[in-house]
């Protein structure tokens, strides 16, 4: 689960495990697996940390890294 702030400042915590794509809008962008979409503060580095820092937390880290990696390439 990662803490997110939406634009008018309400946090709310979210399971990383249903985050589809990110993007930026300029606003950051998550679209999640279910179709929804939630704009958030935080930058799309900072998302991304915090959705690594989950994985590597119950022991997806090495996985996400890999995909990330790939998507790079």
């Amino acid at each position: 689960m990662v803490t997110l702030t939406r634009l008018n400042n309400q946090t709310f915590t979210l399971n990383a495990l249903y985050i589809e794509q990110v993007q930026a809008f300029p606003d950051t962008t998550i679209t999640l697996t279910n179709g929804k979409m939630i704009v958030v503060k935080e930058t799309e580095q900072e998302l991304i940390e915090r959705v690594e820092a989950f994985y590597q937390l119950i022991g997806l880290g090495p996985l996400a890294s890999n995909a990330l990696s790939k998507e790079e390439d």
